[in-house]
């Protein structure tokens, strides 16, 4: 597995290997002892798979608050999504910056998005399935938004001023400056 690092430190692009013939290819998705030997270890208890049948659907920007705070690793099984990460840790040097990357069937990138960091997606064809790993298991109670077009964020999603399929959710989530903050920042030594 290939691991490299975004311009935002602790969110990760992992890339499997992947194993060809002419039959196709073979990949390993997920093993514990390849992310350990990256040094990532994550329990990881929870799968998730969405669909998304149209072209700029957009989902996010989500976080899940503590105690039930979520790790996600997140890849593209078919069509091709572009991936947002945002700190989210008050006090972070980062707080409010972004990276996305683009993860599809193709490719098999996988997004490695850490408690702290807002989350979401825009599908770039139809017919899109995603599918990630949590670290904590989905908690209603926990759930939070922040607006996908903030522009004191200032996502690039690529949109040239087409208006995205969204929840009812993400329509009305807050502002930045108007979000709850549940995350802080913390150095490690």
């Amino acid at each position: 597995m290939q691991t490299e690092a975004t311009s935002l430190p602790e969110v990760l692009l992992l890339t499997p290997r992947r194993f060809g013939d002419a039959r196709g290819w073979f990949t390993e998705t997920f093993s514990a002892l390849r992310m350990k030997e990256a040094g990532i270890a994550i329990d990881w208890v929870q799968d998730n798979h969405s669909f998304s049948a149209a072209k700029g659907t957009l989902r996010g920007l989500h976080y899940q608050s503590a105690p039930h705070a979520q790790d996600k690793l997140v890849r593209c099984t078919r069509g091709a999504i572009l991936d947002v990460a945002v700190d989210f840790r008050e006090g972070s040097p980062r707080f409010g910056q972004w990276v996305a990357k683009e993860l599809t069937a193709e490719n098999g990138c996988q997004l490695l998005v850490p408690k702290g960091f807002l989350h979401g997606f825009l599908t770039l064809t139809d017919d899109v399935e995603v599918q990630y790993k949590c670290s904590d298991f989905y908690a209603p109670e926990c759930d939070g938004a922040v607006r996908w077009d903030d522009p004191e964020i200032g996502i690039d999603w690529g949109l040239n001023g087409a208006a995205p399929v969204l929840s009812d959710k993400d329509r009305v989530a807050p502002l930045l400056k108007d979000a709850a903050r549940p995350f802080r920042y913390e150095v490690s030594l």
